[in-house]
């Protein structure tokens, strides 16, 4: 099981780094081509952080473990929601934006009770080509919408978005267009998809691995190791934003991965190959739901628009008794 660890240890690195490369070179091609920097960030740049997700789920559904390309996406969300905002919150208390509270969270409501539905409905309880194809239309209108609003945030003056780069970056900002080395960048596109793609065949093979050694099913691997692990982008994006005191960063971060998980990894995934669905992860989704629920009502209570540093660590010591009551009820 040590060796296993180990390679999922390994199977992290090469997706985290993977996404870097591939974000990287992605993003100064675009940037040759004169593709406007805001429509960089908000595209290539935001579902950057959610690749590492994307390759486990597909590739864990065309190696049919549907469990983990399941609990992978619900386990990375509920630890997107509990624990890296409740981490976020308790280190400096954060602040909504009016769109996040009417738009983002609910969309985030809805789309995650979308999901329920899909998996729940008909006899065979698997999300089917048709509706992985609905999840990606939302996908493609999400996208739109956050290209619309930078745009008319743009218009009126306000603060541009943080770009990847802004949160990684020790040195200048960015890369003049004339000093790009396109063959450097698609070398590193290259690099960054094989590390996403053997990345994922490490974690998905050893998760299963150490499933079978420990006698436990895939799903309670896949709600646990796998997703918190392949949660660390998300993590670390949003951490280094909410230092930096750019808790919108941290907040849009966090939302727009637990969209992006459903609508494109789970809408991608399905289109490609039916995802069979337990209806065990009922239990875990409605979970979610009411950790978002109480998210579209923490803001109207106490101090306007904000969760203290109480309510996230209230949100952190929920995600760590969830995990607790996965490791105990298999234990028993």
């Amino acid at each position: 099981m040590i060796l296993s660890l180990l390679f999922i240890a390994l199977g992290i690195f090469l997706l985290v780094k993977g996404a870097d490369f591939l974000v990287s070179g992605s993003s100064e091609v675009a940037k040759k081509f004169h593709i406007p920097e805001i429509i960089i960030g908000l595209t290539i740049v935001s579902i950057g952080t959610s690749l590492p997700e994307l390759m486990v789920s597909l590739t864990s559904a065309l190696k049919n473990h549907s469990d983990i390309a399941i609990g992978n996406v619900v386990g990375s969300n509920i630890s997107n929601l509990f624990f890296i905002l409740g981490a976020c919150a308790a280190i400096r208390p954060l602040k909504f934006k009016d769109k996040t509270i009417t738009i983002e969270i609910p969309l985030v409501i809805f789309l995650t009770s979308l999901l329920y539905i899909f998996g729940n409905n008909g006899t065979t309880k698997s999300i089917t080509k048709t509706e992985g194809l609905i999840l990606l239309i939302f996908c493609f209108l999400f996208v739109l919408y956050n290209i619309l609003i930078a745009k008319l945030s743009s218009k009126k003056g306000m603060d541009e978005p943080i770009l990847y780069d802004d949160l990684y970056s020790s040195g200048e900002k960015g890369s003049k267009e004339k000093d790009i080395n396109i063959a450097k960048s698609i070398i590193k596109i290259i690099i960054g998809i094989l590390g996403l793609k053997y990345g994922g065949d490490f974690i998905v093979n050893n998760a299963s691995n150490i499933a079978l050694e420990l006698g436990v099913s895939e799903k309670i691997v896949s709600l646990t190791i796998v997703s918190f692990c392949t949660s660390l982008p998300e993590f670390i994006t949003s951490v280094t934003a909410t230092i930096k005191n750019e808790v919108d960063m941290a907040i849009g971060n966090i939302m727009g991965s637990n969209v992006f998980n459903i609508v494109l990894i789970i809408g991608l995934t399905a289109f490609l190959n039916p995802i069979a669905y337990s209806i065990s992860y009922n239990r875990d989704i409605i979970i979610f739901l009411g950790g978002m629920i109480a998210l579209a009502i923490i803001p109207f209570i106490g101090e306007k628009n904000k969760i203290s540093r109480l309510g996230g660590m209230g949100y952190v010591l929920s995600y760590l008794s969830y995990m607790a009551s996965i490791v105990f009820s298999n234990l028993l």
